[in-house]
């Protein structure tokens, strides 16, 4: 009985160490470099958030991409080109960076601490 334990905790370890540590091919930046990113028109800068929070306030330049619309929208984007995500804290930026990883996007840049750390 006491080995279903360890299985029910070593699950929950696998479990939040997936959703916090660093996807392999996805660069994480703070909001302080995103302002030398902005600069570079060869990048794509999506927003992840819902269109009613971007609607209120969003960063020049970042393109609306709703997060469960991201798939079908990922269609609008380049794969040759460098794709910057952001979103309210960072989580959903991170969900969507690796649904576009897996979408067969190669350079792939999440912005840690979102929009809240810009203001």
């Amino acid at each position: 009985m006491e080995y279903i334990n360890y299985i029910i905790f070593a699950l929950i370890v696998i479990f939040i160490v997936q959703r916090f540590v660093p996807t392999k091919g996805i660069k994480n930046i703070t909001t302080v470099e995103l302002k030398n990113e902005l600069k570079d028109k060869n990048k794509q800068f999506v927003d992840v958030r819902t269109p009613g929070e971007f609607k209120g306030y969003h960063i020049k330049g970042f393109k609306n991409m709703p997060l469960h619309q991201l798939a079908q929208k990922a269609n609008e984007l380049s794969k040759d080109k460098e794709v910057v995500v952001i979103c309210q804290s960072g989580m959903r930026s991170q969900k969507a960076s690796k649904q576009l990883k897996k979408l067969g996007f190669k350079h792939i840049t999440n912005v840690k601490g979102g929009v809240s750390s810009w203001r």
